[in-house]
Order: C-alpha cells, then sequence, then structure tokens
C-alpha cells in the first residue's frame, strides 16, 4: 500500500473542529500516541527521505505497532507496511538489530476521522503545535502529487486559516 498525505499547521484547532463538524466528518475521541522514529544507520537528513525505509514504534492505548515507510516521490508519498507487535522493547532490539537507530521520539494526541477515501488526523503534537494531516491509503498506480493536489482542495475548502507543510513530525519537533 502507498500512504499518500498532506499536512498543515493549524492556527486556531476549535475553528477547524466547527469546520469539520460542518462538512460532516465526525472526530473520535482523543487518544495519546508515543512514537519513537527510526532511521537507517548512517543517515543524515540532508540526504533527504526518498528512498530511504524508515520505521516507527508506536503504542497507543497499551498496544503496539511497528511501521515502515519509504518515500517516494516526496516525504508525504510512502510505501508503507504496518503491523501489531506483543513487546515494544523486543521490537526495539529487534529493529537495532536490523540496522536502525532511533531518531527522534514524537508524543501526540491525536483525533481521528474520515470523509469518503480520506483519512482525517487532528493532532497536537508536543513541541511542534497543532496540525490537520489528510492521508489515503492507495494500492493503484495513481499519481501521488495528484492526488495531494486533490487533499489539498478538500483542506481548503474547509475554509480554515491553515499553512501546509512539507515537513514530517520528526523533523517538525526536531526543529522546533
Amino acid at each position: 500500500m502507498r500512504e499518500i498525505e498532506t499536512k498543515y499547521r493549524v492556527r486556531d484547532l476549535e475553528a477547524l473542529l466547527v469546520a469539520l463538524k460542518a462538512d460532516g466528518v465526525h472526530m473520535a475521541s482523543p487518544v495519546r500516541q508515543e512514537d519513537q522514529a527510526y532511521a537507517p544507520v548512517g543517515w543524515d537528513p540532508a540526504q533527504g527521505k526518498v528512498g530511504f525505509t524508515f520505521a516507527r514504534l508506536r503504542t497507543q492505548d497499551g498496544h503496539h505497532v511497528v511501521t515502515t515507510k519509504t518515500p517516494v516521490a516526496n516525504a508525504m508519498e510512502c510505501v508503507e507496511h504496518e503491523t501489531g507487535v506483543a513487546d515494544r522493547e523486543a521490537m526495539h532490539g529487534v529493529l537495532t538489530a536490523l540496522g536502525y537507530e532511533p531518531f527522534v521520539r514524537i508524543a501526540k494526541t491525536r483525533r481521528v476521522g474520515t470523509t469518503g477515501p480520506i483519512s482525517v488526523c487532528v493532532d497536537e503534537v508536543e513541541n511542534a503545535g497543532v496540525f490537520l494531516e489528510l492521508e489515503i491509503l492507495v494500492s493503484d498506480d495513481r499519481d501521488g502529487r495528484a492526488a495531494q493536489d486533490e487533499l489539498d482542495a478538500w483542506a481548503r475548502d474547509l475554509g480554515v486559516d491553515l499553512e501546509r507543510t512539507s515537513r514530517t513530525y520528526d523533523a517538525l519537533v526536531r526543529r522546533g
């Protein structure tokens, strides 16, 4: 599967939540997510992300999920693999044995909703701010940039002050 997304810095959380509700998007109750991002040993952010495979180990409500993401055309279009794991520490050991090193921890409160095929996430990310993330999962060969343009048009139609960013949460947390 490929995950194609767009991300926006939110200036007014309440205005966004009102706009989403008016658009028929029901947002679930907030949940806490603790993520550890991993990068390949020797990778440097100056190299960019396209063509490298990264891992994430997430804990939410006592459940652990490991995800790999390989950016394709840009950091917001990735081939993604994901599965649940029983033991977070053991999975950490597996990832480091496979040549990954812990890169950055990301803690956030997330609200999730959907509209058609679009997953809508409103994230309050510690040390980075509030963000709207829109994503679709595709198994076909659709053009990622065109899909990102469609997601952007949907976001703009909300009529809320949003600032689009191409930075991933790990980059946003590292730089503040």
